[in-house]
C-alpha cells in the first residue's frame, strides 16, 4: 500500500501527482504484468543469450565499419 504525505496546504492535483509518481517508482504496473504470465527460468536465460549474441554481432558489425 502506498501511503502519501499530503499537507493540509497541499491541493489535491499536487497530491495526486505525488501518488503518481510513487505508484510508478514503485513498478506496481511492471510487477503486475511480471506475474500474469510465469516464464520458466530456462526460457528467460535462452532469451537473455539470444539477445547478448543480437547485441554481440551489432557491435562487432559497427567495429568494422
Amino acid at each position: 500500500m502506498l501511503i502519501i504525505d499530503a499537507r493540509d496546504s497541499d491541493s489535491i492535483d499536487k497530491a495526486l501527482r505525488k501518488y503518481k509518481k510513487k505508484y510508478e517508482k514503485a513498478g506496481v504496473i511492471k510487477e503486475l504484468r511480471k506475474r500474469q504470465q510465469f516464464t520458466k527460468p530456462s526460457v528467460l536465460k535462452r532469451e537473455q543469450r539470444i539477445k547478448a549474441a543480437y547485441s554481440a554481432k551489432i557491435r562487432r558489425e559497427q567495429g568494422l565499419d
